[in-house]
């Protein structure tokens, strides 16, 4: 761990992992917290769900979006993919003095609608106002409580040897929209973020009955972060680059400016793990929706028994489609800061 905090420690990397293992864990650990899902299993006479979150984006408008409509998404989708039904959010603001109030009401008309699409109700919040220069005009903070039917309980959030990986749609959009608004960067057309609420898409594929041992929306560090947390001592996880989606105009800026779709970051897409037997029936379900059209089967959980360098297994690796492969890693520096 650093001696100071750096950006790179709000990125979703490696050094986002050690800030959490090193100091809050051994400090707050709990049977609740300590598994480290997007949302908290809690008992309150029944089980429900519950998160937090806050969002620094900068800029605050972007194409497909806007640091209102991504406070509601990331808290519902943290929510939905837990297994749990989103019910209610509670919004903090810190407001900088000199924010203009006519930006102000556009952001939260955009809440007010997304939280309508996404069928919750936003029931409680405080606001602080700091000194001018203090805040960078608006964060916002969130929580979120979701309850989980009495026929479906929550999941156990735990890849399984022989599952399938599934991804709900296109990677990469959502950073690399906010990278091209932040940085001025002229696409024609501009690139749009995927923000958007994944409470019905997750629910329309569980009220179906299959078998999902884990579900997570791949927000900061991407599709690779995820993964690399899904791995433990036992499997690998290996991914096919071919089975990949990811949008014309995304992965031309990528590869433009260098950077690998699997490390950026989302907002409304999420990775499954499945039982192959369910494998098909669950990607025909995502892509029966508008939202899930652009579903695809992008991996493959596999048992290892065979311990190599010290290690059996936890690693994840991406399959080129000469066959070859290439570790998959989470990164040390910085990703793409202030993305949520």
């Amino acid at each position: 761990m650093q001696d100071k905090i750096t950006l790179a420690h709000g990125s979703g990397g490696q050094a986002c992992r050690e800030l959490v293992e090193e100091i809050f864990l051994p400090a707050f650990s709990n049977n609740m917290l300590n598994p480290l899902t997007d949302s908290a299993v809690c008992e309150a006479g029944e089980k429900i769900a519950f998160t937090t979150d806050s969002f620094v984006i900068k800029p605050l408008f972007f194409p497909g979006g806007d640091i209102g409509r991504l406070s509601i998404c990331g808290t519902v989708n943290d929510l939905a993919v837990s297994g749990a039904v989103p019910k209610y959010i509670s919004v903090g603001m810190i407001l900088e003095a000199g924010f203009e109030t006519d930006v102000l009401r556009r952001i939260i008309a955009s809440m007010a609608e997304t939280a309508k699409e996404a069928g919750v109700s936003i029931v409680t919040g405080d606001t602080k106002v700091v000194e001018g220069g203090s805040a960078d005009g608006i964060f916002i903070n969130t929580a979120g409580v979701g309850i989980f039917s009495k026929n479906r309980p929550p999941l156990t959030q735990k890849a399984m040897p022989g599952d399938k990986i599934l991804i709900s749609g296109n990677m990469a959009s959502h950073g690399m929209a906010v990278m091209a608004a932040r940085e001025k960067m002229e696409f024609s057309p501009p690139i749009l973020s995927d923000a958007a609420p994944l409470a019905a898409l997750a629910d329309g594929v569980l009220q179906k009955g299959f078998e999902i041992h884990a579900m997570r929306d791949p927000t900061r560090g991407g599709v690779a972060a995820t993964l690399c947390e899904w791995v433990y001592d036992g499997i690998d996880i290996a991914i096919y680059d071919e089975c990949l989606p990811v949008r014309s105009d995304v992965s031309a800026a990528c590869r433009m400016l260098g950077l690998e779709p699997l490390l950026i970051a989302n907002e409304g897409i999420m990775l499954l793990s499945v039982p192959e037997r369910f494998a098909l029936q669950t990607l025909t379900a995502l892509r029966s929706t508008k939202i899930g059209k652009d579903a695809a089967i992008i991996g493959e959980v596999k048992e290892v028994k065979e311990v190599k360098e010290g290690k059996k297994g936890g690693n994840v690796y991406a399959v080129t489609p000469w066959g070859t492969s290439r570790k998959i890693i989470l990164p040390r520096g910085g990703l793409l800061p202030r993305i949520c």
